[in-house]
């Protein structure tokens, strides 16, 4: 066997896409992740595995010493493999990429806290060797047992993903949390948000620098350029006269700015109780805004999670209420033409996928399956949808950090989605527009505790 490792200790999950190279010599050869208590050959360890002839199973060695034995899994010759040690329970996943993953797990193997983990490939046969590839190989130490969300945080990796390979490459890593890259409009840079302030990333020299903007210093992770590239909107929380702090939209230059203009909530000197604003997008003639909110105090008061579609021209400040439904209607989206809207809504039950036209008549489903999905971000082309999908255990009206997740794609027509990563992170990971301009490559954001 050959083994590439790494010494750790807690609970982990690593993935990897995986491929042989040629027909091989035995159809015993396999790869994968291996977990072991020691580096002896006849250790205790788990092995989360896939064979030449297809057979993927998660074996294990309870005892140093001790015989193989497997769990086999129903799916054949998968690609994508990961392996999760979550306390004592070894959770093994697989699939086909693309596909959603089929899970099993071993309880009873105790390999003690500090373990070697690493990929390995064995070719069975003692006179042989055999090759394989690993790409999107990803090492992740995930969220603690009793971590407080919006308290405590886990370190960022901001990604850039190949549209047409689907290769991955980490161009920014960093202990805090590190939320919601989209692209400048000349494709050199990601603006993000962390810690309240908005930040430019230059690709190509891998430099930061914070993007001033007044007094919009509180700065969640819903913000979006114009389409011109000349406007950062923003959603920010600004202490109100009367001590409420809500998410309020402004705007300031793309190259940042003292003054932040205001947008939403324009009475900030008086005591009235707007509520939220969360900015989604602009139309594609830059006249005016799509966001989240929910303008009635009795409303929000009896049903705070019950969110609607709102526009407000920029110019004006005039908004208008675009959709009007007992649900959570969120991540809002313009298509390129400026004639229809994307946005996820859960009043048919788990979060799903919308379409309607721009003046918030024709509501269409687009997905109905067992899973919770989010942010659609439609493609410069106008011709496909990239969305963040959350498992079924997640409340529908959230959308947590720390989580498995999946980044996934269809035709903006609707369709069978296709994963295309996945990946440890969730709130911050995907929430704004995260194609860059030539529809050629998708920013986001994994997390992993550093």
């Amino acid at each position: 066997m050959h083994y590439a490792y790494n010494q750790m200790q807690g609970d982990f999950i690593v993935t990897a896409r995986v491929a042989f190279e040629g027909k091989g010599a035995d159809p015993h050869r396999k790869i994968g992740w291996d977990v072991r208590a020691n580096l002896s050959n006849s250790a205790a360890h788990v092995v989360a595995a896939v064979h030449g002839d297809g057979l993927t199973s998660l074996q294990f060695r309870e005892k140093d010493g001790a015989g193989t034995e497997e769990y086999r899994m129903g799916v054949n010759a998968p690609d994508v493999i990961q392996l999760e040690r979550r306390g004592d329970v070894f959770i093994m996943s697989a699939a086909h990429f693309g596909e959603p993953f089929q899970v099993t797990s071993v309880s009873h193997v105790k390999l003690g806290d500090k373990v070697h983990v690493g990929l390995a490939v064995t070719a069975h046969n003692p006179d042989a060797y055999e090759t394989v590839t690993a790409s999107n190989v990803r090492i992740v130490v995930p969220a603690w047992k009793g971590l407080v969300p919006y308290r405590d945080y886990l370190g960022s990796d901001i990604e850039i993903m190949d549209m047409d390979t689907h290769n991955r490459r980490i161009v920014l890593r960093s202990p805090d949390s590190l939320q919601a890259p989209n692209w400048t409009r000349d494709g050199r840079a990601l603006v993000y948000n962390v810690k309240g302030r908005m930040h430019r990333f230059d690709i190509a020299s891998g430099k930061t620098s914070v993007i001033k903007t007044g007094i919009a210093t509180n700065n969640n992770n819903d913000h979006v350029l114009s389409w011109n590239g000349k406007l950062l909107g923003l959603s920010s929380h600004v202490q109100r006269p009367d001590g409420s702090n809500y998410s309020t939209i402004y705007t300031v230059p793309i190259e940042g700015s003292d003054k932040a203009t205001l947008i939403t909530d324009t009475d900030t000197d008086t005591d009235t109780d707007q509520g939220h604003s969360y900015l989604h997008g602009f139309t594609p003639d830059d006249t005016r805004m799509i966001f989240t909110g929910q303008r009635d105090p009795a409303m929000r008061a009896k049903q705070p999670k019950v969110l609607n579609l709102y526009a407000i021209d920029i110019a004006t400040k005039k908004e208008t209420q675009l959709t009007k439904t007992q649900a959570l209607d969120d991540g809002a989206e313009y298509s390129p033409d400026g004639k229809s809207i994307y946005f996820n809504s859960n009043r048919t039950g788990l979060m799903q996928l919308w379409r309607m036209s721009a003046d918030g008549k024709n509501p269409v489903q687009l997905t109905f399956d067992r899973y919770n999905n989010w942010f659609p971000h439609v493609s410069p082309d106008g011709k496909k949808i990239v969305f963040i999908t959350f498992m079924d255990d997640v409340d529908p009206y959230d959308h947590p950090f720390y989580r498995h997740v999946y980044l996934r794609e269809m035709p903006v027509e609707g369709g069978e989605p296709r994963v295309i990563a996945y990946l440890y992170g969730g709130q911050g990971s995907f929430n704004v527009p995260s194609w860059s301009p030539d529809g050629k490559r998708i920013a986001f954001v994994s997390n992993t505790k550093q």
